[in-house]
């Protein structure tokens, strides 16, 4: 028998082929497993051509690098058979491992079918070799190299499997896996080729033609369809990281904008909107389990004191270490929500009323102790109302209310406690609750009006303007004023476009007062904390001036000293912004917040506009009177114009001017009237001039 030598240049170029495509088949497995449709079809089929082509071509390397002196050549059909049992061997593999599970009763079967496709690939190769005479084959090592391709096929099916996942770790797996794969199908080839042995008669010499060319073809060709494969891999991986990078980025974002919409951005606790909708969850589980739960409306006393005093800053952190101790009081299931500045609701599930007068009694006593807001000792405490589900309503909005109404019955009774919703205090809840189901109506039923409140030049006149003061005419109720429905307006947010119909009535109004020759005259309007709040205040105030034809210099609109100084920053912006316009601003109630003499003199402001209080009870010689002529005295160095309202006394009247105040008004010159009073010239001074500038 004749013996074969080996080119070891070849057979190290087989080597590293078997080993690129047993990565390759590794890496493929990956792509096919993390895709869906289409593309998982795509990666499976090019997957498995570019493995079979390199199983194929490290085979067909292989047997060039036998170096034997005899006459051979490669039948050309059973070399592309061989080939595209290569192709489909390796299909079959990607497609087994790319599957959810792969259990023994899999992977066995799927084992012998890719070892015996590998053992008919390399002797359907051989058979292509065309030696004369012909190969004779040692069965002992035929027998061989089909274990050993069966074993080299279960444990490539494992690792791949194993490892198709992408991970910093298990790509250092993969190369090692892919080098002992590599190793096991060169194994079986070389075994293989130990098992043909060529007779030595008819030896011919060596025809001159070098098997070193075609080497060379096939083993370029292989790699650059390997490398192709990985490299098209690789970035499609790379892709796939930075795509789910940013969904994660995404996703994260999307779960804080979420937050945001549904906590409070101080205390971290959920707002009124997520507070409503666990409360309808809560009822609808009572309803079906036929349980009960309590909702408590908290309210801090004293936290007004405390900001007036320290500032807004000193507040905050008040609420922040409030949160915490209720929170630490609470287990179970439960949702604890801030739905004001010091008002908090907690709904909880009960099992008795006395579970949860316990659980508010410990939360009033909590809260009851100082707390150390550096460098303050703060005290406040707490007054809680309890609504028990169902016996105390039967909606959310009943629910809601009938807790508040227990709260303010703690607070008129000393606060600093806790009292369940009883009957008694049916009736204001009931009253507030249908009050608020007309006031959601009253808007669009034009219920609401305006009447006029005359300012004059002090002492007499003349009129220079009038302030908007809103009614309802209710159907049932008649006239009702601002303090008993405003409340309701502000806590459900209708606020906002009920003060904007007010500005539009009002600017309305007074076109039409310019159109009868009353050029001079101004109007004044109240601007609530939301409305002031609001985004869209200077774009809406615009649009609104611009629509009646109005000056903007004609409008006052008038924001309390506590609303003013609830964002000073935010304050001095939006002030600054209107009255760059032209429209007036007015710091009403003044003297009755806290104020900072930094922002004060910062804000915009036209005017001041003194509070009825210290009107009301003013003399000569009493603290009012020092209060108002020092705020006369600051509005003077300010170069703001003051008013007085709540003139109600001539001494009143002569004692303003004397200390001197600008505008006066009140019951003594002139009641709030209608429009159609005015119209009638009631409040027409004799020396007034009718158009401006003369």
């Amino acid at each position: 028998m004749l013996v074969s030598q080996y080119d070891y240049i070849l057979v190290v170029v087989s080597f590293i082929v078997a080993i690129l495509a047993s990565y390759t088949a590794l890496n493929m497995a990956g792509r096919v497993s993390t895709s869906t449709g289409a593309s998982a079809w795509i990666w499976l089929t090019g997957g498995g051509i570019a493995m079979g082509i390199g199983i194929w071509a490290m085979h067909f390397i292989g047997m060039l690098a036998m170096d034997i002196s005899m006459s051979m050549r490669y039948e050309p059909l059973l070399t592309v058979i061989s080939m595209f049992i290569a192709i489909g061997s390796s299909l079959f593999a990607l497609w087994l491992v790319s599957a959810p599970r792969l259990n023994l009763q899999r992977l066995i079967p799927g084992s012998i079918v890719m070892g015996l496709g590998i053992v008919a690939m390399h002797y359907t190769g051989m058979a292509a070799l065309q030696v004369s005479p012909a190969i004779v084959w040692n069965m002992n090592w035929v027998a061989l190299s089909v274990v050993i391709a069966l074993a080299a096929s279960f444990a490539a099916l494992w690792l791949t499997f194993r490892l198709r996942h992408e991970a910093a770790q298990v790509a250092l797996m993969r190369f090692g896996a892919a080098i002992l794969m590599g190793i096991a199908i060169a194994g079986m080839h070389y075994t293989g080729m130990t098992a043909a042995q060529f007779p030595q008669q008819h030896i011919m010499g060596n025809s001159g033609f070098s098997n070193n060319w075609l080497a060379i073809l096939v083993s370029m060709m292989a790699f650059s369809v390997l490398g192709i494969t990985l490299l098209v891999s690789m970035f499609d991986a790379r892709l796939q990281a930075r795509t789910s990078l940013l969904a994660t980025s995404l996703a994260a974002a999307n779960r804080e904008l979420a937050r945001l919409a549904l906590h409070d951005t101080l205390t971290r606790l959920p707002n009124r909107v997520l507070l409503e909708d666990r409360l309808e969850q809560a009822i609808t589980k009572a309803n079906r389990e036929r349980s009960c739960f309590a909702l408590m409306f908290m309210d801090l006393d004293g936290f007004k004191t405390v900001n007036d005093a320290w500032g807004h800053d000193v507040g905050d952190k008040l609420l922040i270490a409030v949160t915490d101790r209720l929170t630490q009081q609470l287990k179970g299931q439960y949702t604890l929500a801030r739905i004001g500045g010091d008002e908090f609701v907690l709904l909880v599930e009960v099992s008795a009323p006395d579970e949860a007068a316990t659980l508010a009694n410990s939360l009033v006593h909590v809260i009851d102790k100082p707390f150390n807001i550096d460098p303050y000792d703060v005290m406040v405490t707490l007054s809680v109302g309890i609504a028990l589900y169902p016996h105390d309503g039967k909606n959310e909005r009943e629910m809601m209310f009938n807790a508040d109404a227990a709260m303010y019955h703690t607070k008129h009774m000393g606060r600093n406690g806790y009292h369940f919703f009883q009957p008694s205090m049916n009736a204001l809840a009931q009253t507030q609750l249908h009050l608020l189901n007309d006031l959601w109506s009253a808007l669009e039923h034009q219920e609401f009006r305006l009447v006029y409140q005359p300012k004059f030049n002090a002492p007499s006149g003349p009129v220079i303007g009038f302030e908007a003061l809103l009614r309802w005419d209710h159907p049932q109720r008649g006239r009702l004023t601002p303090d008993v429905f405003l409340p309701l307006a502000e806590k459900t947010g209708l606020i906002v476009p009920l003060g904007n119909w007010v500005v539009d009535e009002a600017c309305r109004q007074l076109s039409e007062w310019r159109k009868q020759g009353r050029l001079v005259w101004s109007i004044a309007v109240n601007l609530s904390t939301l409305q002031f709040e609001q985004s869209a205040l200077v774009e809406t105030i615009i649009a609104t001036l611009k629509k009646h034809d109005v000056p903007a210099d004609k409008l006052i609109l008038e924001v309390t000293e506590t609303t003013a100084m609830n964002n000073p920053d935010e304050s001095v912006r939006v002030l600054t912004k209107l009255t760059e316009l032209g429209v007036k601003a007015s710091i009403d109630d003044f003297g009755t917040g806290y104020s900072s003499l930094l922002y004060l003199k910062r804000l915009p402001a036209s005017e001041l506009k003194i509070d009825r209080a210290f009107v009301r009870e003013l003399s000569r010689k009493g603290d009012d009177a020092t209060i108002v002529s020092a705020i006369v005295a600051l509005a003077k160095t300010l170069n703001l114009k003051v008013v007085a309202e709540g003139v109600e006394t001539e001494e009143q009247r002569a004692f303003l001017t004397e200390l001197g105040c600008n505008t006066l008004q009140g019951y003594l010159l002139g009641k709030p009237v209608s429009a159609e009073s005015i119209t009638a010239e009631a409040y027409i001074h004799p020396d007034e001039n009718i158009h401006e500038g003369k």
